[in-house]
């Protein structure tokens, strides 16, 4: 692992002394291709490195699953506490948390699944300080929380870093890139729309790993990066957001300091919290349930009263044929139509097809052959 981690080291300074133009480009790709490779490989070496700990095999349950990531003693196990009611052990220490533990939390009819991991130090995503097994559970997530305290803000930097070399993408969609190896030929490009990066430089990103013959297609554009992470194809893309903690330890200024900080290392403002009072708790449920995506529609059956009380929550852009699928695997194939009263629609009860889009507090009435 040594020797990887120096090749990589020297890499990367390289990277940093050379100037981006045209002339260096392929070489800056060539780099960068090269240290990806090292990198994923390290990773790799550490997940295959010693068992698995009793603990960190969670199942996932609820409508979604959301991680909080931070370094030790940030507050992690407090959040939960409170979030959930869950008993995670509490203690101004580090490691306090030495397996995943896992609550439910109930908002605006969602039943989300939140973990409470071990915290995160630099040199996770290479196996230090249990990060094998943290990472892994991070990687199946479908929103990560990155959570600081007040006192260590620059810790996102870190965080982001060590989620970047375990493969994690954040709040970024995944690329429109296909990349086929082929017999003979070699690497031949089509794009969609425009496109900054040259064939020369693509040509040296796949070189790096031995592809010379392939097909590349590319809608949209697209960085290096985004060359690199399409041909190592293990990469995972999760929204996340930042959380500040313990904001009742300081003044308004200094709040305003870190906030401001922190949208700028990070992209985007945090949301100041304290575990420990209750403060911007119910915002903080509302960030979770919006950056998710969820929308509530309600159910109403064919011969009966609609149902108010107990939404089904689904992701946003979900169309009524996503909604019979998640009902009952035969509903789109006896499917006739349905009715919607709400958002989506211009008069109340109007018939839609399959492919239809619904909207927040849509109500559904699907219409099915007996």
């Amino acid at each position: 692992m040594a020797g990887l981690e120096e090749q990589i080291r020297e890499l990367e300074e390289e990277l940093q002394r050379t100037p981006y133009n045209k002339a260096t480009s392929k070489h800056i790709g060539r780099l960068k291709a090269k240290i990806a490779r090292l990198k994923d490989e390290a990773v790799s070496r550490a997940m295959r490195a010693g068992g698995g700990s009793e603990g960190y095999s969670v199942r996932k349950s609820g409508d979604a699953t959301v991680v909080l990531v931070g370094f030790p003693s940030t507050g992690k196990s407090t959040l939960l506490n409170v979030l959930t009611g869950t008993k995670s052990e509490v203690g101004a220490y580090a490691f306090t948390t030495v397996s995943v533990v896992p609550g439910a939390l109930e908002h605006r009819g969602a039943r989300i699944q939140i973990l409470d991991i071990p915290g995160l130090i630099a040199g996770a995503a290479m196996g230090k300080g249990r990060g094998k097994e943290v990472i892994g559970v991070v990687r199946s997530a479908d929103l990560i929380v990155i959570l600081v305290d007040i006192y260590n803000a620059s810790h996102v930097d870190v965080l982001l870093s060590e989620l970047y070399d375990a493969g994690i993408r954040i709040n970024r969609p995944k690329p429109d890139i296909t990349i086929r190896k082929t017999a003979s030929g070699g690497v031949r490009m089509n794009h969609v729309g425009v496109l900054d990066l040259d064939i020369e430089e693509i040509r040296a990103i796949l070189s790096e790993h031995r592809m010379v013959n392939a097909d590349v297609l590319i809608r949209g554009n697209a960085t290096q990066e985004d060359i690199i992470d399409a041909m190592l194809g293990n990469r995972v893309y999760i929204p996340a957001f930042v959380a500040v903690n313990k904001v009742d330890l300081v003044d308004e200024a200094t709040r305003e300091a870190i906030r401001n900080d922190i949208s700028q290392r990070f992209g985007s403002p945090p949301i100041l919290i304290s575990a420990h009072t209750g403060y911007h708790m119910e915002e903080f449920k509302d960030w979770i349930f919006d950056t998710l995506g969820f929308m509530r529609v309600f159910l109403k059956p064919q011969s009966g009263a609609a149902d108010l009380e107990e939404p089904l929550i689904i992701r946003s852009g979900s169309t009524v044929g996503d909604v019979c699928r998640r009902l009952h695997r035969d509903f789109v194939e006896r499917f006739r139509y349905a009715r919607v009263w709400g958002e989506s629609v211009k008069h109340p009860g109007q018939r839609v097809g399959l492919s239809h889009k619904l909207k927040e507090g849509d109500l559904l009435s699907i219409i099915i052959e007996h």
